[in-house]
């Protein structure tokens, strides 16, 4: 422990106990010593005071006990989780040394040696910390090699800190790897980083890699909290824990929040301090509009936006706490004991833990996905709080969307189709079941839209009869029948069938077919059917295309024609005739009873017709 009465020691007090801190010493002119901020102030001085890193300790320790001490480490992980205040520890636990001259590496540092001061304080001579972001050239990496030959001055081990290593060139990594590899004996390297994926692989392998993980938000609430005591100020347990939500796990981002959320409170520490300090939304708010977008109330989630904007509230942020919320309502669904996180507020514990029972885990994966999508779009946006309106909006609408396994179950349950309503449907056409008993898909999902006062019963219209689609001239006829021209020449010319069942299409594509006729068939089917199409390319060969079956059919109607007697006395009786189509006269007579059009007795009422229809010529071959 650090003597309290030690001035120079009481500036940098540990953590185990926390002793008060001291009140700033006078200057030798009688002016009060500069203030140190709260990271630098608490920064950790012994492996005791590292929080969330227990992993890494632990093998330390081990590794130490053991005498297993490399010659490199990496220490990687994001900003403020301590990778540099590690390094200096590490540096100190391989030179502590007692007054008396005894002592060896060890991680037991609770007492200072005679190097820790100087090493903590980062001044010692034998510890050198190196910035790779302005010392990234070859010529530095040479000058390490250089002075790494040469025995410490007065510690057991020169120690080189190289922070932001990733930053030093191709060059300079390459002079540092036969260094790195074979140093002296009285020569340790630890290196730092946030961009592990930029340090080359020679170089990794050369180093033992710690990655230092994120702080628990639940552990930085306890170490704010710790601190606050140890500074005497007053704090709301819901301030501190929206500071740890807004440092995402960094240790000195909290610290940073927290000294300027002492200056702005003046005072005690509120929740209110932090959201207006941060421009954070109100966490009752952020839940009151989840509430809106999840009944489908766009009305009331528009309104509370457009309410957090104007009480400062960023768009981004706003939709990123909503993001979060959706995330813990996801959490506290599949793991119930999540409730339990002493950085959640109350409102968050009781509301949320109703959201998970009512909603399902497919309906918040969806508005999760929508969000992360929407989140992106607003940092875009030239009006951010327009864009994130409209996020609002399509959540809105989406709510009480039936999942696309759902629909399915409904189309096969024969549920039928409806038109959307506001809250009379689920917005695809489909009636809302219940929201009790059943066992249908929708029945047993739990709609928070359902909580909407019902409207006014309306008039249905009657749907009309959905077309019978048995084989593939069904599908020809129904393109032919809704003027898709171009789908009836590709279904005709490209597609070689496999597999025709009502609701399935599989089929190979003929030569030079476009690969997206799969989906712009599903797409055309549902929407003249109103059922949902399977319609896949497979890699069997296949039937004929229909061109190449009535091709084929025609070759065999002309090849049977040219075969019968009066046809072959015809074509021998005119030298270079040929047959150029052959029609059934029966066929003919059908079609134009049902064709709309003039027959030809109406164009030329007085003419002589050309043959005697009163019976087939050639046995029915008209040619």
């Amino acid at each position: 422990m650090i003597d309290p009465n030690d001035a120079a020691s009481a500036d940098e007090p540990g953590f185990a106990g926390f002793d008060p801190a001291p009140a700033p010493q006078a200057s030798a002119n009688g002016a009060p010593a500069p203030y140190r901020v709260l990271a630098r102030k608490y920064r950790p001085a012994h492996f005791g005071d590292l929080i969330g890193q227990e992993a890494m300790v632990r093998t330390l320790t081990n590794a130490f006990a053991a005498g297993r001490i490399p010659q490199a480490w990496m220490l990687t992980g994001v900003r403020g989780v301590g990778k540099t205040t590690t390094a200096r520890i590490l540096a100190r636990a391989l030179n502590f040394q007692t007054p008396d001259g005894q002592g060896a590496p060890t991680t037991d540092l609770r007492e200072f040696g005679i190097h820790c001061r100087e090493i903590i304080e980062g001044r010692h001579i034998d510890v050198m910390e190196i910035d790779a972001a302005s010392n990234n050239s070859v010529d530095n990496i040479r000058q390490i090699n250089d002075a790494v030959r040469y025995a410490p001055v007065s510690a057991r081990y020169k120690v080189y800190i190289v922070d932001e290593v990733h930053m030093l060139s191709t060059g300079a990594f390459n002079a540092f790897l036969k260094t790195l590899e074979e140093p002296p004996p009285h020569a340790k390297f630890i290196f730092a980083t946030t961009e592990i994926r930029k340090v080359p692989i020679t170089v990794l392998s050369r180093c033992q890699r710690f990655d230092l993980r994120r702080v628990e938000s639940d552990a930085l609430v306890d170490h704010l909290a710790n601190i606050c005591r140890a500074e005497s100020v007053d704090a709301e347990q819901e301030a501190l824990a929206a500071i740890a939500r807004a440092a995402e796990g960094s240790v000195r981002d909290s610290l940073s929040i927290l000294d300027q959320a002492i200056a702005h409170a003046a005072g005690r520490i509120t929740l209110d301090d932090i959201r207006s300090m941060l421009g954070l939304a109100d966490r009752a708010r952020v839940i009151d509009l989840f509430e809106a977008v999840m009944k489908g109330d766009i009305a009331s989630a528009l309104g509370e936006l457009r309410a957090q904007y104007d009480a400062g509230a960023d768009p981004v942020v706003v939709l990123n706490d909503l993001a979060e919320f959706t995330h813990l309502v996801t959490r506290l669904k599949l793991v119930p004991e999540a409730v339990k996180d002493n950085s959640l507020a109350q409102a968050e514990r009781v509301r949320g833990g109703d959201f998970a029972q009512r909603l399902s885990v497919r309906i918040l994966a969806r508005t999760w996905q929508m969000l992360l999508k929407g989140i992106a779009e607003v940092k875009q946006a030239d009006r951010p709080v327009m864009a994130a309106e409209m996020v609002l909006v399509r959540l809105a609408h989406a709510a009480d969307l039936p999942t696309p396994d759902e629909a399915l179950k409904m189309l096969r349950d024969g549920m039928g189709s409806v038109p959307a309503g506001n809250g009379g449907g689920n917005g695809m056409g489909m009636p809302r079941p219940p929201s009790g008993g059943g066992n249908t898909a929708l029945a047993a999902r739990p709609i928070l839209a359902s909580a909407n006062p019902a409207p006014a019963p309306v008039a249905r219209a009657v749907a009309a009869p959905m077309a019978i689609v048995a084989s593939l001239e069904d599908v020809v006829a129904l393109a032919s029948q809704h003027r898709d021209i171009t789908l009836k020449i590709a279904l005709e010319r490209d597609i070689r069938p496999v597999r025709f069942e009502p609701g399935r299409i599989e089929f190979s594509l003929a030569e030079g077919a476009s690969r997206t006729l799969a989906q712009d068939l599903s797409r055309r089917l549902k929407e003249w059917t109103g059922q949902t199409w399977m319609v896949a390319v497979v890699n069997d060969e296949g039937g004929a295309t229909m061109r190449e079956q009535a091709a084929a059919a025609k070759d065999q109607r002309e090849s049977d024609a040219a075969a019968h007697p009066s046809v072959k006395a015809v074509l021998e009786r005119f030298p270079g005739a040929r047959i150029v189509d052959v029609r059934d006269p029966r066929a003919i007579a059908a079609a134009e009873m049902a064709a709309v059009t003039p027959t030809e007795d109406e164009y030329l009422p007085d003419a002589e017709p050309l043959f005697d229809d009163s019976e087939p010529d050639f046995d029915g071959i008209d040619f």
